[in-house]
């Protein structure tokens, strides 16, 4: 079994949530694999998955893959045997998992109130201030990073996904200037968590990622 996690604001164009990385894996399947089982949506431990499978004939290999979304992430199970009811067997188990209640979007820890996870949030539309961070040196590397908003449209946390400690004061300091515009579920504002990349964007980023800022 392979368990990975990929963060649904720096996935790849194309691939922005649990189903469309199931349809995206099996229409790059190698010629020599053969689908088993398309794309379905299931409930496993009451979290909604979307999975498919496919074996290999000259292999005898089979392969059950399950993706499902748990805050702001794309969580993805691989499951591989020769025995096809092996891997039925497995994903009943699963069954056996207990997901908290952090694994539900717009539920925290304890059942609390959580940001709503939204892609390129921090577009040009929803930025209403903001100051570009000043640099002492130019550097090339792309600098990923996830904020939380509040209510009011300010910027309350930072995560830095990878950064220099120059770069990550710079950016932080802009960011304390920022204003967006606060969004609204059932015509009351919440907290959103979303994605921006500053620096040198990779290719497959300003493809997919439209807040990413240089």
């Amino acid at each position: 079994m392979l368990i990975t996690a990929q963060d649904m604001f720096f996935m790849p164009a194309l691939v922005a949530h649990a189903s469309e990385l199931i349809n995206y894996t099996k229409s790059h399947l190698q010629a020599d694999y053969k689908l088993e089982l398309a794309p379905t949506a299931t409930k496993i431990a009451g979290q909604s998955f979307t999975t498919f499978a496919y074996w290999s004939p000259s292999t005898q290999l089979h392969w059950r893959v399950l993706a499902t979304e748990i805050r702001c992430h794309t969580l993805e199970f691989v499951l591989m045997s020769r025995d096809p009811k092996a891997l039925e067997s497995l994903v009943l188990e699963m069954n056996k998992l207990n997901f908290l209640a952090e694994a539900n979007p717009g539920t925290g820890a304890y059942g609390a109130e959580a940001p709503v996870c939204i892609r390129n949030y921090a577009s040009a539309e929803n930025v209403m201030e903001r100051v570009d961070p000043v640099f002492v040196e130019h550097k090339f590397n792309p600098v990923p990073l996830r904020i939380i908003i509040d209510k009011e449209g300010k910027v309350r946390y930072i995560h830095f996904l990878s950064a220099f400690p120059d770069q990550s004061k710079a950016i932080t300091e802009a960011l304390a200037h920022w204003k967006f515009k606060p969004y609204l579920q059932d015509g009351k504002p919440v907290e959103v968590e979303t994605g921006i990349m500053f620096g040198r964007v990779p290719h497959l980023m300003m493809l997919s990622d439209s807040s990413a800022t240089k």
